[in-house]
């Protein structure tokens, strides 16, 4: 009897094993199928090469079509408006530059919803105000689909690494679903809440960033002015409490570092009409809250006056090269 109670007990666990591993690859085989990619810029192109590299078929669209046949030749099947993406693939990722850009990619006469599917899952990384994200998901809800918006941190660097860090704001049970794709670029996937908080935590982050950043290169300037070496100065403060992102991983000054922006005469990284339009995202909702942001504020108006100035596409950390300017003075 004990004989045939072990046969029987091996004959089971053999036909669970099956069942796992014919269960492990169904969601293996579900889990590649094609995901769409709105968004081909500074960010989105390198994101969408990792989910390439991680073995996803991507379906992109973007508005250049200069960077659909770069992301063509990589491998992507390109698309000729965001509702055919839509159309072919039920996950999609948006990488945008505004909330207008949002809303018209989303909602505009070729739009996702006008092709979307029942339940697709439509994760939007795109840095717009948190009050759009709300509104973009009720309308995706309309449709039967789900929205999370998860705007990302890390810059060029970290999106050519695989190394950002996402924000994640919707419906908690659909967060495994998205943590799926988001991992293939990022370092960390964190769940904020509702839909709206991933881009709460995004604009705070970048006021923060702002701040620290124009803090960095009046330091470095002042530094200069006084006769340090800015190598050595740089060398101090982050072996000192002034240490911090922007003088330690993206220093301001030329020379300093490679790699960055700052050793590329500003080109590429992120923008500062991106960050001036963060910055606006920011003292909007700072006025709906009543929260006191005096040194984002002041912020704001550096980098709007930097915008105006003829900085508007050179890099954020190019406000050092902005206060040189007075050099003279």
């Amino acid at each position: 009897m004990a004989a045939l109670v072990r046969k029987s007990c091996s004959a089971l666990h053999r036909s669970v094993s099956r069942h796992a591993r014919l269960a492990t690859v169904c969601r293996s085989m579900a889990s590649k199928t094609p995901v769409g990619f709105i968004g081909l810029g500074n960010m989105g192109n390198p994101m969408a090469k990792n989910l390439l590299k991680h073995g996803y078929p991507v379906v992109a669209f973007d508005v250049f079509p200069e960077a659909c046949k770069d992301f063509q030749d990589s491998g992507a099947q390109i698309t000729d408006s965001p509702a055919d993406v839509a159309e072919k693939a039920d996950r999609i990722i948006t990488m945008l530059p505004s909330s207008a850009n949002a809303i018209e990619v989303y909602t505009g006469s070729n739009g996702i919803l006008k092709k979307v599917k029942k339940g697709s899952l439509l994760i939007d990384s795109s840095t717009i105000d948190p009050a759009v994200s709300k509104e973009l998901a009720k309308e995706v809800e309309k449709m039967g689909a789900v929205f999370m918006d998860a705007p990302v941190s890390g810059g060029v660097g970290a999106a050519r690494s695989g190394n950002l860090t996402f924000m994640v704001g919707g419906v908690e049970q659909e967060f495994d679903a998205a943590k799926e794709l988001l991992t293939c670029m990022a370092a960390n996937v964190v769940y904020c809440g509702e839909v709206g908080t991933g881009q709460a935590a995004k604009i705070c982050n970048n006021m923060l960033l702002a701040i620290g950043m124009i803090g960095t290169a009046e330091t470095m300037n002042l530094g200069i002015r006084l006769g340090l070496d800015p190598k050595l100065l740089a060398k101090i403060l982050n072996m000192s409490s002034g240490r911090c992102w922007s003088s330690d991983t993206y220093n301001p000054v030329p020379g300093v570092m490679e790699g960055v922006p700052s050793a590329n005469n500003y080109q590429g990284g992120f923008g500062t009409t991106l960050m001036a339009k963060d910055l606006g995202l920011a003292q909007n909702s700072a006025t709906n809250t009543k929260s006191p942001t005096p040194l984002g504020s002041l912020s704001h108006q550096i980098y709007r006056l930097m915008c105006a100035k003829g900085y508007a596409t050179k890099d954020f950390s190019s406000v050092f090269q902005f206060l040189r300017e007075d050099e003279s003075a």
